[in-house]
């Protein structure tokens, strides 16, 4: 365990599980995810929208759900994971838990990377820590917050 990630670690550790691709009513770009995710998969803005998402009520666009209920982009692991989206990126630290901690036992029961038992404080801290790095690193092309690097566990 890096010392940088001990405490998101102490908390959450991802399996690359592919249940957090799973549906649930589709996965929100932002015009950065667009350009970076088109980019990577060598099509134009349009091509990439047309081909890959669709249109959520509000103009905003999703990517769209595959075979298996999963987003397209899911084979055996995330085929777009150095650009995925922020909302993906982000995964399992998301404001839902700041606002209510309670959140994360919830969560839990979707993803088996979470790991329950540890104080609701201790939990809001650390998502509060770990969404300001995410923010921080929002400019920097195909960067992640350091929960989400490294190699599919078996």
């Amino acid at each position: 365990m890096r010392p940088e990630n001990a405490l998101s670690e102490s908390i959450f550790e991802c399996t690359q599980c592919g249940e957090c691709c799973t549906g649930y009513g589709g996965t929100y770009i932002t015009d950065e995810d667009v350009r970076r995710i088109a980019d990577f998969v060598g099509l134009s803005r349009e091509a990439f929208l047309s081909t890959y998402c669709q249109i959520a009520d509000g103009g905003m666009p999703v990517i769209a759900v595959g075979d298996g209920g999963k987003c397209v982009f899911f084979k055996e692991n995330c085929s777009i994971h150095p650009v995925k989206p922020r909302m993906c990126r982000a995964w399992p630290f998301i404001d839902a838990v700041v606002k209510s901690p309670s959140n994360w036992e919830l969560m839990a029961g979707a993803c088996p990377g979470i790991r329950v038992g540890a104080p609701l404080s201790h939990v809001q801290k650390v998502v509060k820590e770990e969404m300001a790095k995410l923010d921080a690193a929002r400019g920097e092309a195909g960067s992640v917050s350091p929960h989400l690097q490294g190699a599919k566990k078996g």
